[in-house]
């Protein structure tokens, strides 16, 4: 897994022009069974891919946190949320409230996150490759396989099967 992440950036890096004008064609003529297909790649690779393995997200990138997630989470850890907010998050540019540091404050030393059962939105649905309307999230994605071997290879699937 080390040498798939360390050679992941550059990869991506590498398929970025090329992914790019794949999603800008996407965008203007997007196939009517889309969804359909990147569920079943998202399907099919997650059931090859071991997050506990990588955790390459938790490691570099932070969740943004909803206000239900704020609630959730404190909860789960028995504070109050203004208590959650002071230890844990901070106001990013966007004004969204995002973790003050990386990797996660809740990634333990197996890769496991301890906040597992009532973690953020936006780690439950990462990558989000089986998000409905897919084509509505392209940037995201090129983001996301520059972070995430399992949206590489997602990516590099879906131009094989609805190639444009």
């Amino acid at each position: 897994m080390n040498t798939i992440l360390n050679n992941l950036p550059k990869e991506a890096k590498d398929k970025h022009i090329e992914n790019k004008k794949y999603f800008d064609k996407l965008k203007k003529k997007t196939p009517k069974n889309l969804d359909y297909v990147m569920q079943d790649l998202h399907d099919a690779e997650f059931k090859k891919t071991d997050c506990l393995k990588c955790a390459n997200c938790c490691k570099t990138t932070g969740p943004l946190f909803t206000d239900a997630d704020i609630e959730r989470v404190s909860k789960y850890l028995r504070q109050k949320p203004q208590q959650f907010i002071e230890q844990y998050l901070q106001i990013d540019e966007d004004r969204d409230y995002v973790l003050q540091s990386v990797p996660c404050t809740f990634l333990d030393n197996e890769n496991a996150c301890m906040i597992y059962d009532v973690r953020p939105k936006a780690c439950r649905e990462f990558p989000h490759t089986d998000r409905k309307k897919f084509q509505q999230i392209t940037d995201l994605t090129l983001k996301n396989v520059a972070i995430c071997p399992a949206a590489f290879n997602i990516v590099e699937e879906m131009k094989k099967k609805l190639p444009l």
